[in-house]
C-alpha cells in the first residue's frame, strides 16, 4: 500500500472512532467525553496534510508519521487501560491497525526513496 493511501486510510479510521467514541460512548457520568474526539483531530489533520503527503513533501511525510507514532502510542496505552472488551477497546484496537499499517506503509516508502536516491 502506498504512503498516500495508507494516509487516507488511517485518517478515515480516525475520524470515525473518534466521533463514534464522542457520540455513541457515554461516560459513567452519562456525558460524552470531548478525549474521544482527539483521534478524530489527528484523522481531520491528516486528510489535511494528505496533499503533502500524496507529493512526496520530506516535511509533511515526517511530521505526518511522527504524529502517527505518536498516537500510535496514545492508542496502546489507552488499549492496555481499558479493562472490558467493550466498544472503546475494540475502537483503540482499530486505531492501533490502521496507525500501523499507516507506519508500515510510511516506512516502506522512506526505504524505497533512499533505495531511488543511491541508485541514481
Amino acid at each position: 500500500m502506498k504512503a498516500a493511501s495508507a494516509n487516507v486510510l488511517n485518517a478515515i479510521v480516525l475520524l470515525a472512532a473518534g466521533l463514534y467514541g464522542y457520540f455513541a460512548i457515554l461516560t459513567p457520568e452519562g456525558t460524552h467525553a470531548p478525549t474521544a474526539l482527539i483521534p478524530a483531530a489527528f484523522g481531520l489533520l491528516f486528510l489535511i496534510l494528505q496533499k503533502g503527503v500524496a507529493n512526496s513533501n520530506k516535511i509533511v511525510s515526517h511530521v505526518v508519521v511522527a504524529l502517527t507514532f505518536l498516537l500510535l502510542i496514545i492508542c496502546i496505552s489507552r488499549f492496555i487501560k481499558v479493562s472490558d472488551w467493550g466498544p472503546k477497546k475494540y475502537l483503540f484496537l482499530a486505531c492501533i491497525v490502521s496507525n500501523i499499517i499507516a507506519m508500515a506503509a510510511f516506512i516502506n516508502s522512506f526505504i524505497a526513496a533512499k533505495k531511488a536516491r543511491k541508485a541514481v
